[in-house]
């Protein structure tokens, strides 16, 4: 798998999760949602995301 699809995995999965968690235990996860989206977004115009920088980082030392 490429570092862009665990990526988007990483992003649908903490997004679905957050959903969940707001849906059955408290609604201010969706503010984990938002954060997501909010990172989703940035990284859209600057290229710039966290987790590429972990798992290139991984990647290197495996």
């Amino acid at each position: 798998m490429t570092i862009e699809n665990t990526i988007r995995a990483f992003a649908g999965t903490f997004i679905l999760a957050s959903l969940a968690l707001a849906h059955w235990v408290h609604p201010n996860w969706l503010w984990f949602t938002a954060f997501v989206g909010l990172n989703l977004f940035q990284s859209s115009f600057t290229g710039f995301c966290p987790l590429e920088t972990v798992l290139r980082r991984m990647k290197k030392t495996a």
